[in-house]
């Protein structure tokens, strides 16, 4: 399996582009000017606890307030707030916690009202960014994430990812954090660092309180509210989360960008710094890497897959439902039951590449072909399972119900990727779809009519789309000729409209499909 991350800058925005084997998995945007990403701290303001709600409305100097409710505060919330009073008021100059008083912890089943009140500061993290009409959603129970572990102030405990299955691993890396930990902190050890030396962890700890304690010298000159320390670039955040021996290039087409992720891939893995590269070419970098064609295929209502399936995905105000097809496709399977299989597969594949894609989040359902045999639906699940562990979002799959649908919780922090796929029609005031998606359309066609035994075929197509599939070399046609071996014959027809095409045999008569 090869990793390959795609770096494209533009004047307001820089595109990250993920890909698995050459798929677009993962594609992200940072935007010039946004300043309320996941993982960002602010000193910030209570506006107003509302006991009904037992939350908390905060000024976080967004449009719209953000949310922090009760059960987001965090046991130690008193201790914090005491903290924040001290480091505002200029009366701390150690950090460390190592010294510092804890109060008693808030009960669980408590009230934000006997906690919380109007104007009081307070350190609040954003965990989902603003979506829709929402202001952010907050946690005032603080994390600062590292390549190897993530530190919680204000607490005093280690844990160990569950992914890490050894026992004796996780012990050895309890034993080795616990003898590096400072006072006044929580360590959860990740899944990275599994295998990786007391040296390693301890660099990343060490990287991690820096950090703590620059945010914490800004609190007695900061304005009310304001951002007190800034998640790391997209870029960075996504090699601290998911780099690992599998990334086989990383290539940026910008300076600037270029030398940051070299300098941090140089910090995180020295072996890996060679492949980071920058591009320097006439051709657009997406172009180069065949991103901008996956995304213009990737992004519509309908996905097609290989063998003819497709899905439909559907978005209403309460959950995202995706429907899975067979298509129009030969049936080489034994029965139905098999080639229900065999769709579902596939179909499960893609679905989990596209919630990475689209960053869905909430409730997804998915209605799989039926099958009737228990252990094929025991399969698509754990196959289903299989394919969304590398999602970083959190998520929980339910097995088939009794009627064939799988439901999905996946973890909503930002607002869902959604790209416009359709062009404008140039012969009328409309919308089309990107005409590179029928071109994959023609293909699958072609394919499919190859299949049946079709000797001579002519297909007639607008005079734009006939010329695109017969200019340069090797054309479109010629990869065709190449490929099967067949010569088709092109015919530009001026009545037809945009996206109009179709195929026939040598009597002249139209090839069904």
């Amino acid at each position: 399996m090869n990793k390959e991350l795609i770096v494209r800058s533009s004047s307001d925005a820089v595109d990250f582009a993920l890909l698995k084997d050459g798929r677009l998995i993962e594609l992200h945007k940072e935007t010039e000017g946004f300043d309320f990403s996941v993982g960002d701290i602010f000193l910030a303001k209570i506006r107003k606890a509302l006991p009904g709600l037992n939350a908390a409305f905060v000024n976080v100097g967004y449009e719209k307030d953000g949310f922090l409710h009760y059960h987001d505060l965090g046991p130690n919330v008193k201790t914090m707030l005491k903290f924040v009073k001290k480091a505002t008021s200029n009366q701390l100059k150690n950090f460390s916690l190592r010294d510092f008083p804890f109060e008693e912890e808030i009960d669980k089943n408590g009230s934000i009202a006997d906690t919380l009140h109007s104007n009081q500061s307070v350190l609040v993290q954003v965990v989902k960014e603003p979506i829709s009409t929402k202001g952010p959603r907050l946690s005032s129970e603080l994390s600062l994430a590292g390549r190897y572990i993530v530190l919680v102030p204000f607490s005093d405990r280690v844990s160990v990812s569950q992914k890490i299955e050894s026992k004796e691993e996780k012990s050895r890396l309890k034993r080795l954090v616990k003898s590096i930990k400072p006072k006044g902190f929580s360590v959860i050890i990740r899944t990275v660092a599994e295998d990786k030396k007391v040296a390693d962890i301890d660099k990343d700890l060490q990287n991690l309180m820096k950090r703590w304690e620059n945010m914490c010298k800004k609190l007695s000159k900061a304005h009310q509210p304001s951002k007190v320390l800034g998640e790391l670039n997209k870029a960075s955040s996504i090699l601290r989360d998911m780099f690992n021996d599998s990334f086989t290039s990383i290539s940026i087409d910008d300076d600037v960008i270029f030398t940051q992720i070299k300098d941090y891939v140089g910090k995180i893995s020295p072996d890996k710094e060679s492949i980071v590269s920058h591009y320097n070419s006439n051709v657009p970098i997406f172009e180069k890497y065949g991103i901008e064609r996956q995304i213009k295929t990737s992004f519509g209502k309908t996905v097609t897959m290989k063998k003819g399936a497709y899905l439909v995905i559907e978005h209403t105000e309460a959950m995202h439902v995706i429907d899975v097809n067979s298509g129009n496709r030969s049936n080489k399977a034994k029965n139905q039951e098999d080639t229900a299989l065999e769709v579902n597969m596939i179909s499960a594949t893609e679905i989990a590449r596209q919630l990475r894609l689209r960053d869905m989040g909430g409730i997804i359902v998915v209605d799989f072909i039926d099958m009737n045999n228990p252990d094929n639906r025991r399969k698509l699940y754990e196959h289903l399972k299989n394919e969304m562990s590398d999602d970083r979002a959190k998520h929980k799959i339910l097995p088939p119900s009794k009627f064939g649908l799988i439901q999905i919780t996946r973890q909503r922090v930002r607002p869902e990727m959604n790209i416009k796929t359709r062009e404008k029609d140039p012969n009328s005031d409309g919308e089309i779809e990107a005409p590179i998606v029928i071109v994959n359309k023609i293909n699958a066609d072609l394919q499919k009519i190859l299949k049946k035994g079709n000797k001579k075929i002519t297909l007639t197509a607008h005079p734009f789309i006939a010329a695109y599939l017969m200019k340069g070399f090797p054309s479109p046609r010629s990869k065709w000729f190449f490929d099967f071996k067949k010569w088709v014959k092109i015919q530009p027809r001026d009545a037809y409209n945009y996206l109009e095409y179709h195929f026939y045999d040598q009597d002249g008569s139209i090839i069904k499909v």
